[in-house]
């Protein structure tokens, strides 16, 4: 969200410095599975025209990411097959279809959708972006942390441990943890951790689309350094900041990929890691100013869609720290909200 935002100001035109803690991209961003899941009947509907706005943009995004870094992010996959447990609902796939789709499929009994729906390989876009930034103006400070953020008559003030640094704006792109960096009691943004997996895929199993239910999800690289594998996940778990793995959580995960496709049941497992969702009580995001402070703003709270949201994110994020026109309405992911469940 930070670098993404970063970009978007700084082609309009903005002198921008980025503040990270730690390693850039080093958390829910390169965690992710890497799906464009715009559609996914989990959603909440609010979401739709956000999504629609950032699936519009990302050829752009990424075509912006190539001109600048010189490397070619390329979709992964273009449809996913999707469960669905309404009865009656339309768009069901026949038998008949769903085996041509994805032949070695055992549905276990569950109905599915095909979906027009993209993915990319995080891992191949973040160093991409990083290079993207680095080929700006943008000032990016790594192992930096805001320890205080003031308004003034002009802007903010932002300071850390040994430093100050003066800016009209402000705006807080940390996930997961907001709440404490945003240093308002009120603000709740918790980490949801989603345990993964990614094992290589078998050859008699050549898959080319997303394969998702409420609980899995089997996400294929086709290309680029990451190709010939499959991303399996991912549990959703409140436990705080815990990153740690368990056997038996990826076991499990591996077990019911297994259901489905019985050729993942021998699939050698190649890497077990855990994210950090950044979650809010309404799965919504939080974009915009904070009240009575114009100048600091808040984007973050995307959940499990940080990877489709970012092109979006950014744009309307740049629009309102610039003063724009918006090009959609996002009063329902407005920070107020949360100041209003807290009073």
């Amino acid at each position: 969200m930070g670098l993404s935002l970063a970009l978007e100001l700084e082609r309009r035109g903005a002198s921008v410095t980025v503040v990270e803690r730690g390693a850039p991209l080093s958390e829910a961003s390169t965690a992710a599975a890497g799906m464009l899941a715009a559609h996914d009947p989990g959603n909440p509907p609010e979401l739709m025209p956000l999504s629609r706005l950032s699936l519009a943009l990302y050829p752009e995004y990424l075509a912006r990411i190539e001109a600048l870094s010189g490397v070619a992010v390329a979709f992964q996959t273009s449809s996913t097959l999707q469960s669905v447990s309404e009865a009656g609902a339309s768009n069901i796939l026949s038998a008949d279809a769903l085996e041509r789709y994805l032949p070695q499929l055992n549905p276990s009994g569950l109905q599915f959708l095909h979906l027009d729906e993209h993915s990319i390989d995080p891992r191949q876009l973040a160093p991409a972006l990083l290079a993207a930034v680095r080929a700006t103006s943008i000032q990016l400070l790594t192992h930096t942390a805001v320890r205080r953020v003031r308004s003034t008559s002009s802007g903010v003030d932002a300071e850390g441990t040994s430093w100050t640094h003066s800016a009209g704006r402000f705006i807080d792109c940390t996930g997961a943890w907001a709440s404490a960096t945003s240093l308002l009691p009120h603000l709740a943004v918790r980490p949801v951790k989603g345990q993964m997996l990614s094992v290589r895929l078998p050859s008699d199993l050549p898959l080319q689309l997303t394969f998702r239910t409420p609980h899995l999800y089997v996400v294929p690289r086709t290309s680029g350094p990451n190709a010939g594998r499959a991303i399996l996940g991912a549990t959703i778990e409140d436990v705080g900041f815990d990153k740690s793995t368990h056997p038996a959580d990826i076991s499990s995960l591996h077990a019911e990929a297994a259901e489905f496709l019985p050729q993942l049941g021998d699939a050698e497992i190649l890497e077990t890691w855990a994210g950090l969702r950044p979650a809010t009580a309404d799965h919504l995001p939080l974009l915009g100013q904070l009240p009575g402070e114009p100048n600091r703003m808040l984007c973050t709270g995307h959940f499990r869609d940080g990877i489709l949201l970012a092109p979006a994110s950014a744009h309307l994020m740049a629009q309102v720290a610039m003063e724009e026109k918006l090009s959609i309405e996002i009063r329902a992911f407005s920070p107020a909200r949360m100041m209003q469940s807290h009073n």
